[in-house]
């Protein structure tokens, strides 16, 4: 089939390849000439794992192909997918004007007597598979009502695992009450299910909702289990026994029940915000969901108080070590990452900070160039720190050698915001190590 992805960011760019790599004839569509010339010359532009290699062949194989000419991208595609930002706006609403800007550029192009379906890849409110429509109905200069669906195709990709996401989806869903478009959605993602995971036919308006919903359960379950955490070392529990003792009841289940310090990313914080002023327009509360923010911001404050407390407000002058910067391992998405609020916290208070990310750094390094020593290893990041801070999981951050840094460390102090360290083992090495839900261990 004929793709035309509109949108090289990393839903479209993941979307666009996984499309290719099964044999389809993509073309990726963006307004940034330079990123679309880096692109053409083979050099990809975010990190994920996996990616690089499917990219690199059907670059090769000309099955993927780049332009900033939104007519050219279009002129034979039989199914044009938008994978558009949608910011959120003052209001905590998705801003639309991207999708619909295109919307109105798409109404002047598509042409009577031909059939194409446009695609709402983008996370958006309910009921703009109808917004647009009517952006792309008014903007035409003939009779184009036959010409074209819009249909509702949500992504569930986690950042670090998007490929197989992709090509090994658990579902899919689509929003359409067209037979026409049904028929060629289908004909599309027939090679991703043919393990037997299901494409799942809904209403538009359903299938919009259908992404908010799930992001912002599972934001829930993330909140849930922090609330849990703070109660823990109150009572003198062990989070991580809790977690293993409810995460096994199969109608719980284990995943995102990891305590630490509160969700981030391109797609929870904007999602549960986004469906909480749905909720208001549509004049109703939904007290969880504003329960939710508000725990995920006060968990930020749960963690960066253990380091106010410890050096008992007195942080200017301190240095700190900051391993971790994205948002979550295998990705070098830094927004809302909570790695980027401690850091401004400790800025703020006169500390200063050498910070290492296997990936995230060059994103880091736009906003904080001044302000934050970017080390080359995670073992430099730590030469002269009062204390080491952990912000994300990576790999290579959960056996490190601990004698080595000992001695690159000025005084053996870890706060770990994500539980990687074992507590009889940290007792037993004589570090200081505060975590997420679990007893302080105080061997300095």
């Amino acid at each position: 089939m004929n793709i035309t992805v509109v949108g090289t960011g990393y839903v479209g760019l993941v979307s666009g390849t996984c499309f290719a790599e099964t044999g389809n004839n993509v073309t990726c569509v963006d307004i940034d000439e330079s990123k679309v010339q880096r692109l053409k010359a083979g050099e990809i532009t975010i990190y994920e794992p996996g990616l690089e290699k499917i990219f690199t062949r059907n670059l090769k194989e000309g099955r993927l192909q780049f332009t900033t000419s939104l007519k050219e991208g279009i002129e034979d595609a039989q199914i044009i997918f938008l994978a558009l930002p949608t910011p959120p706006g003052e209001d905590g609403s998705a801003d639309l004007k991207y999708i619909l800007a295109v919307a109105n550029d798409l109404g002047t192009m598509i042409k009577p007597g031909t059939y194409q379906v446009i695609v709402d890849k983008s996370t958006v409110p309910v009921g703009t598979a109808q917004r647009v429509r009517e952006a792309i109905l008014a903007s035409a200069t003939a009779d184009i009502a036959d010409a074209f669906d819009v249909v509702s195709n949500p992504e569930f990709l986690r950042e670090g695992a998007a490929v197989d996401d992709f090509m090994k989806p658990d579902r899919v869903v689509v929003g359409t009450r067209s037979e026409k478009a049904r028929k060629l959605m289908q004909q599309l993602y027939e090679p991703y299910v043919r393990q037997g995971n299901p494409i799942i036919f809904m209403d538009e308006n359903s299938a919009e909702l259908t992404k908010y919903a799930a992001n912002s359960f599972l934001a829930t379950k993330i909140s849930f289990m922090n609330e849990i955490a703070v109660l823990c070392e109150k009572l003198n529990a062990d989070v991580d026994m809790v977690r293993r003792g409810i995460g096994t009841d199969f109608r719980i289940g284990k995943h995102f029940l990891y305590p630490g310090l509160g969700y981030g990313g391109s797609c929870f914080p904007k999602d549960v915000q986004a469906l909480a002023k749905s909720s208001t327009d549509a004049q109703y509360e939904f007290k969880i969901l504003n329960a939710v923010m508000d725990v995920n911001k006060k968990q930020k404050e749960f963690f960066f108080g253990k380091i106010d407390t410890y050096y008992k407000g007195k942080l200017s002058g301190k240095h700190f070590a900051l391993w971790g910067l994205a948002f979550k391992p295998n990705t070098d998405d830094i927004r809302e990452a909570p790695a980027l609020e401690v850091a401004a916290r400790l800025l703020s208070q006169g500390a200063t900070v050498s910070a290492f990310d296997p990936e995230a750094m060059p994103n880091v390094k736009r906003e904080f160039s001044e302000d934050i020593k970017f080390a080359e290893s995670q073992y430099e990041a730590l030469e002269g720190a009062d204390a080491l801070i952990i912000c994300t999981e990576w790999n290579e951050f959960r056996t490190p050698d601990f004698k080595k840094m000992a001695g690159l460390l000025k005084t053996k102090v870890i706060f770990d915001g994500r539980n990687l360290y074992d507590i009889p083992t940290m007792e037993t090495l004589g570090f200081y190590y505060e975590s997420i839900g679990r007893s302080a261990v105080m061997s300095v």
